[in-house]
């Protein structure tokens, strides 16, 4: 996952729309959407006022790929390999380099409920807190596959913040391509995600256009 250093809350104000790369504070009265719901610069909100602006085929399809990019906490270089290696596959290519994104090892610990956040996710597996078939896994990028089974390490099982989060879980369900033991904070992976079941807002056409060009 890359790291943003700057503020994140004017990634989603740039894109008029919640990221949630802020975990639980996208949920409350705090969020900038919530607040401050137009484009970021020092004009405000009548940035642009009497100006009509076409915007074009190619920035709808970049400003689509650099939103993927942000929600899922993806490089650059890493987005276009994963893009790469969809094309590769059978399949439709948009939908395959959702999949990719969906099987990352963060985004599980994030589907699963065990992270508010993707960028939390990242931090447990690379502090090692997260186990994958019962080896501690320390590699947010991994790719996981239908049966591997993702759980809490027992040694960190004990901390304030797992054992508030096993309560959270207990009346909480996760994504249907998913199945999670809450209280015992372990999950596994069901089965690929159809397109129907990823419920991330993006338009993978225009990414496909992008990099097609």
């Amino acid at each position: 996952m890359a790291r943003t250093i700057g503020p994140v809350c004017r990634l989603c104000r740039r894109d008029s729309m919640k990221l949630y790369l802020k975990g639980d504070r996208c949920y409350s009265a705090k969020c900038a959407i919530e607040r401050r719901n137009f484009a970021p610069g020092q004009h405000g909100p009548n940035a642009g006022a009497g100006r009509r602006r076409k915007i074009s085929d190619f920035s709808l399809q970049l400003r689509e790929k650099q939103k993927t990019r942000r929600i899922y906490g993806v490089l650059e270089r890493q987005f276009r390999r994963y893009f790469k290696d969809a094309t590769r596959q059978s399949g439709v290519t948009g939908q395959t380099l959702l999949q990719f994104l969906e099987l990352r090892l963060d985004n599980i610990v994030y589907r699963l409920g065990f992270a508010s956040s993707r960028k939390q996710a990242r931090q447990l597996v690379l502090h090692g807190h997260i186990a994958v078939n019962g080896k501690e896994a320390s590699v947010p990028s991994a790719l996981l596959k239908p049966g591997d089974a993702v759980s809490v390490l027992e040694a960190s099982r004990s901390s304030p913040y797992f054992q508030a989060i096993a309560k959270e879980l207990a009346n909480r369900g996760s994504a249907s391509w998913l199945s999670v033991n809450g209280p015992n904070l372990n999950g596994a992976v069901v089965s690929i995600p159809s397109r129907d079941q990823i419920d991330t807002p993006v338009k993978e056409q225009l990414i496909v256009e992008y990099y097609s060009r």
